[in-house]
């Protein structure tokens, strides 16, 4: 077993930085973050490796100042194994790919049976990972060998199996898909906030009435102020399951709260003052929040043939269509095109059913160039199909 040391201050960090951008070819980067433990998505262990430098990890919330890696890598292709996951913790440390390859999504625009790294690795490499140490606390200090161990083959590998997969995005003529697709996921921006993230609580749907919704989102409220103030993840301190428990037992009192079964971890009963003060105001509030909230979220498809039967048809004829087109590329359906972007253009097509309006529409929802250049025209027929058919339903028999 190769023991890895851990970069934790600058004259490390600017010493690991010279031998990297000595190195060749692209860069292997991954991230550790401590999501289930910690409140924040920060990271707190990042590995990079480049061919003739070797793999390095760098103690994130010691380094904190990542310039120097910046400045020599920061030229370079940055290959990651499920991009998305990392690239928001690097931009809180302004490390920013100036292009990427993303083994995990070039494996599904492959048409790999499996994305994990592991099995990409094994598929590619044939060599066998370990994951035993995917879900650990990586905030914990100092960080155990074997854990070092496991974070440095994320990387070790990674620029080799980009070679493999480059070469079958060649083979299979996909380097513009990847290419795009790519490049959508460097850039994509952060989703905003939720208006209402208290309405995610697990078991909201048990709860009724405006003012236990109130008392609902009070705790959820001080619950995420607390578990902001410790760090700790908030499902933690009270699960969510424990929240709705005492909205539900709708408890007259401290004591009442204190006696909920469900109500009984080590927060619960040490942070009692709090919970209570938080009932209590829910109880008073006069901002009751609104029983239903319509959002821009469609109906599920199973509703549509009542509620909107021609846009029902549209999805029925399209979506088998985009489905064998898929098979044809040999990717999943997903990856040529959203289900929901689908859907939307489904239920609210553009006035006159042609590959342009389909594709201007595919468009201003977010779907990119060679997506509409692969469906635009499959849909638009499927949807003329679609009135056909309801027209040939409609006719009276002769």
């Amino acid at each position: 077993m190769t023991d890895y040391d851990v970069i934790g201050d600058a004259a490390g960090l600017a010493a690991a930085a010279e031998a990297l951008h000595a190195g060749r070819g692209p860069v292997a980067v991954d991230v550790e973050r401590a999501s289930g433990f910690r409140y924040s998505q920060r990271a707190y262990l990042i590995q990079v490796f480049r061919r003739d430098a070797g793999v390095y990890l760098f103690d994130a919330p010691s380094v904190q100042d990542f310039t120097a890696l910046q400045r020599a890598i920061g030229d370079e292709e940055w290959v990651f194994h499920a991009a998305s996951q990392d690239l928001p913790s690097l931009r809180e440390l302004d490390l920013v790919p100036p292009r990427i390859f993303d083994t995990e999504l070039a494996s599904r625009l492959l048409g790999h049976d499996r994305f994990g790294l592991g099995a990409v690795v094994e598929e590619t490499l044939g060599i066998s990972l370990a994951k035993a140490h995917s879900a650990a606390d990586w905030s914990t200090r100092p960080l155990p060998q074997p854990w070092l161990e496991y974070a440095a083959l994320d990387v070790l590998h990674l620029v080799d199996v980009r070679d493999v997969l480059a070469h079958e995005i060649t083979d299979q003529h996909k380097e513009v898909i990847a290419a795009q697709e790519f490049d959508a996921v460097r850039t994509r921006e952060p989703k905003p906030q939720r208006e209402d993230p208290w309405r995610r609580l697990s078991g909201l749907h048990a709860v009724r009435g405006q003012r236990n919704l109130a008392v609902a989102r009070a705790l959820w409220q001080a619950r995420d102020e607390y578990a902001r103030e410790q760090d700790v993840a908030p499902g933690r301190l009270v699960p969510d399951r424990a929240l709705v428990a005492a909205v539900l037992a709708e408890p007259r009192s401290k004591q009442e709260l204190a006696a909920v079964k469900e109500f009984n971890g080590r927060a619960s009963r040490s942070q009692l003052d709090r919970w209570w003060a938080a009932i209590e105001a829910g109880r008073a509030t006069t901002d009751l929040p609104r029983a239903r909230v319509h959002g821009d979220a469609l109906p599920p498809p199973r509703a549509w043939a009542d509620r909107n039967p021609e846009a029902d048809a549209r999805l029925k004829s399209a979506r088998p269509a985009v489905e064998a087109h898929a098979e044809e590329l040999h990717m999943p359906t997903e990856n040529l095109l959203t289900p929901e972007l689908l859907r939307r253009v489904a239920w609210e097509p553009p006035a006159e059913y042609g590959a342009a309006p389909i594709g201007a529409a595919l468009a201003d929802l977010g779907a990119r160039p060679w997506q509409i250049e692969e469906t635009a025209q499959l849909i638009a027929d499927a949807f003329v199909g679609s009135v056909q058919s309801a027209d040939e339903a409609t006719e009276p028999a002769s």
